[in-house]
């Protein structure tokens, strides 16, 4: 495949992506796939020359519009058919309605039991099928001359024949009159040449209704497409998100976690001096509780004498130290001295009680 037929790298790039919105299904390929992948992407554009836009070869594409023309040929035959048989079944659906009805003329019962009597047999002779074509037996033994005995009069047929037109028509037309109204609920209490105008026009507001329901389900597709391709890049760009934030939690959560603890340490030092004061206010407020002013002044009076006690008890230490002092200038003979000196006194003590016992047993 010769390099000339493709476009230029950037022509190229935005054929593709209309390809892959339009002709192709949904493949989710980012710009970067396609430029890593480039035979990739000359396979895709050579594709896009022989398929339509549903996918299709063109050589198929033509094949299945012709088959769909066909097929609405048929379908249109088919519902012509199919819509007069049901009009004709309502047309007697609503005469066995209408039976009890005493208005109801001569005329119109024979209509319609010769029509019930027609589309009876009608319907009986198309069951038993062609004679030729029966590889069976048929149906109780039953031909379909049989069931041509059981035919309406031909006068009758005939003047059916002749009002079924104007039965079918009337029946048609509340039919359209009916779907006008659901379409247009204000239609329904206009006049019925008012009317009539309105279901004259009323086909192409349907279809003109229904192009618009296919071009809005054409650019829903096309949003569908657009979101797929939207979301994955948003899957990229979040992960790529992700990599940068994990790297710059890698590189600054060391140089944060420092300035965190010490924020930390200082909230846990200003609470922890909050509780001792809080401990400190209930305290005094137990105390203020538990003690009167004349407690408190009595305490205060008990305190100062004891406080009085104490510095004279400590200005007499101070005395009796510098006695002390004093004395250990003197050294060993001022031991030998206390030493006698205790002695002595002991001595005297003991003739003391000695003397007193004496004393008490003389007496």
């Amino acid at each position: 495949m010769a390099s000339g037929d493709f476009c230029s790298p950037g022509e190229g790039m935005e054929i593709l992506q209309q390809v892959c919105s339009r002709q192709l299904p949904p493949c989710n390929l980012s710009e970067e796939d396609l430029l890593q992948n480039p035979h990739f992407s000359k396979l895709l554009l050579s594709l896009s020359q022989h398929v339509d836009e549903s996918g299709l070869s063109l050589s198929l594409a033509k094949e299945q519009a012709q088959a769909w023309k066909e097929v609405r040929l048929h379908k249109t035959t088919w519902l012509r058919s199919e819509i007069l048989q049901r009009v004709i079944r309502e047309l007697l659906v609503d005469y066995y309605v209408k039976i009890q009805d005493t208005n109801l003329t001569s005329e119109d019962k024979k209509f319609h039991e010769t029509l019930e009597q027609q589309l009876l047999v009608t319907q009986l002779t198309q069951l038993l099928g062609p004679s030729q074509e029966r590889a069976t037996p048929p149906l109780l033994g039953l031909e379909k001359a049989d069931l041509l005995e059981l035919m309406p009069p031909a006068e009758d047929f005939v003047w059916m024949r002749a009002r079924l037109p104007l039965e079918v028509e009337e029946q048609l037309k509340k039919k359209c009159f009916t779907l006008l109204c659901y379409h247009d609920p204000n239609s329904d209490s206009d006049h019925e040449t008012l009317k009539a105008a309105k279901v004259w026009k009323l086909a192409e507001i349907l279809v003109s209704e229904k192009q618009q329901c296919q071009d809005a389900k054409s650019q829903q597709k096309e949003q569908v497409v657009l979101l797929e391709k939207k979301r994955a890049t948003y899957s990229q760009v979040l992960l790529r998100c992700l990599a940068l934030l994990h790297r710059l939690l890698q590189e600054h959560r060391l140089k944060t976690q420092s300035e965190l603890d010490r924020i930390n340490a200082q909230y846990l030092e200003i609470k922890c001096s909050a509780m001792i004061l809080k401990l400190r206010m209930e305290e005094l407020k137990i105390l203020s509780d538990t003690y009167t002013a004349e407690k408190v002044e009595v305490h205060r009076l008990i305190r100062d004498r004891l406080e009085g006690a104490i510095r004279l008890q400590k200005q007499d230490m101070e005395k009796s130290r510098q006695v002390l002092n004093t004395y250990e200038v003197l050294g060993e003979e001022f031991d030998k001295l206390v030493k006698e000196y205790t002695q002595l006194k002991q001595t005297t003590e003991d003739r003391r009680w000695a003397l007193q016992e004496f004393n008490k047993a003389y007496r």
